[in-house]
């Protein structure tokens, strides 16, 4: 984990550089394709995902290690033939968990944070899964274990094939010829993004292309059909940790109100959106119908409240850069503390955007625990090595942020300009 964590210190900069850029170039060429409260949910939900996965919090159904040790019946020896096929081995498995999660109840969960985004942009990208707390991914690497792929190889690839889906979030690059039909490009992405009738379920690729056009599950961007985004469900929240569980959350209580058995258990593997007749008779869910014509979410917002979000985004980002950087430092206690703190915080500014009148209460709450923190240790987490009085500043920040609570719940809401601003 702490390899991860080093290797963040440069990805997360390296990322937020590229959004920065894609920002500006919008911006230039009065295309913009950010909306302020969409792009702060958006990264928002990558610093949980990055949190959870340096945290090492989840459980994996079985390691690649195992499976190495136990089904290997040769061993590659060629280098450059190790790294070609772990690289094949690992899409061909992407393409599959990623079909899996489209086409089955129970793992739409850990997916539909990404595509909860009524925007496609760079940022989308970012918003990955916390609910993914147990792994079956290495089942797919089979493959991959069958011919002996060593699992460094597998460890070093798996990363970098993850990065490399981050480019093709973007709604300003247009098809590219005959890359189209190598590699996953920004035009068939956004064709994965779309609730259009033709593009549900459609691009599962996340490097090569030949899966799709092989299992039967390829379309092409077409110029009559503009995508649309989002999910036919809307998330209807700026929080991506409530987006994480909303889906789980809708299965347990259909499972808990059906009255047939059957139901109960199969409600979990049927595909995707299917709920028991009885139940979906009683309790209907909003579905989008017409993907044209439909309200996207908006919150009353202000310039000012823009701003705090993007503060509280870049107050987060600090956080996280500090604790990957002193990683061994912090201590495993220490760093389950951290995060709690980061975690929790970014629920709490994420439901003042949702103008949440409880919000106020979480950013009171961890204000006054993260000060008398910082009283009791004399520290914080040992930022105090790094910069002069730096604990100071992180009670500067904590009184910020309980101050904003109380103004954005209790002052501002009655003045608040209800134009998202754009």
């Amino acid at each position: 984990m702490e390899t991860y964590a080093k290797a963040l210190l440069y990805a997360i900069p390296f990322f937020m550089l590229l959004l920065a850029f894609e920002i500006l170039y919008g911006y230039f060429i009065k295309n913009q394709k950010y909306k302020v409260m969409d792009t702060v949910s958006s990264i928002s939900s990558g610093f949980t995902n990055i949190l959870k996965d340096s945290l090492g919090l989840g459980v994996f159904l079985i390691t690649y290690p195992y499976l190495l040790d136990n089904l290997a019946f040769m061993k590659i020896e060629a280098t450059w033939l190790v790294w070609l096929v772990a690289f094949i081995a690992i899409d061909f498995a992407g393409y599959w968990n990623h079909r899996l999660s489209h086409k089955i109840n129970f793992f739409w969960n850990q997916h539909v944070i990404h595509h909860s985004s009524e925007e496609f942009n760079l940022a989308c990208a970012l918003r990955q899964s916390v609910s993914n707390l147990l792994g079956y991914f290495p089942f797919l690497l089979i493959p991959a274990a069958l011919v002996g792929v060593p699992n460094e190889v597998i460890a070093i690839l798996a990363p970098i094939h993850l990065f490399a889906q981050f480019w093709y979030h973007t709604q300003h690059i247009g098809k590219l010829g005959w890359f189209e039909y190598i590699i996953i490009t920004p035009s068939q992405h956004r064709v994965h993004h779309a609730i259009n009738p033709e593009y549900i379920d459609k691009n599962l690729g996340q490097i090569l292309s030949v899966w799709d056009r092989i299992f039967g599950t390829f379309q092409e961007e077409l110029d009559n059909v503009p995508p649309q985004y989002g999910v036919l469900k809307p998330a209807a929240t700026w929080n991506p940790v409530l987006i994480n569980f909303q889906h789980i959350w809708r299965l347990i209580k259909d499972a808990w109100r059906t009255n047939s058995l059957w139901d109960k258990v199969r409600i979990w593997f049927m595909p995707t959106g299917w709920r028991p007749d009885d139940v979906k008779e009683k309790y209907p869910i909003p579905i989008i119908e017409d993907v044209y014509r439909f309200e996207r979410y908006t919150t009353p917002s202000s310039k000012v409240l823009n701003g705090y979000s993007i503060f509280q985004l870049f107050a987060t980002l600090g956080f996280l850069l500090f604790m990957f950087y002193n990683y061994s430092n912090i201590g495993f206690e220490g760093l389950l503390i951290f995060g709690a703190f980061v975690f929790i915080g970014i629920y709490g500014y994420t439901t003042l955007m949702d103008r949440t009148k409880y919000a106020v209460w979480i950013e009171i709450f961890r204000g006054l625990a993260g000060i008398a923190l910082i009283f009791v240790t004399k520290d914080w987490f040992g930022i105090n090595d790094y910069i002069a009085s730096g604990s100071l500043l992180v009670i500067a920040y904590f009184v910020i942020t309980i101050c904003a609570g109380i103004y954005f719940t209790y002052i501002e809401k009655d003045e608040v300009n209800t134009q998202v601003a754009v």
